[in-house]
């Protein structure tokens, strides 16, 4: 996997936990949601990523 989508997939996830956090600290639970999602999403392409590699050596 390239470096660069690596960055992405975490920056992804990164995104979702401050999306979270701002959704808790400020009582909206819309956002904390989102938060959730993105923050799963990156998780999971970081997980497939990390497959995918140990399947290429």
């Amino acid at each position: 996997m390239k470096f660069g989508k690596k960055i992405a997939h975490r920056a992804e996830a990164t995104k979702g936990g401050a999306k979270k956090s701002t959704g808790r600290a400020t009582g909206s639970r819309r956002l904390q949601a989102e938060g959730r999602g993105d923050q799963a999403k990156g998780n999971l392409k970081q997980a497939v990523a990390k497959i995918k590699d140990a399947f290429k050596h």
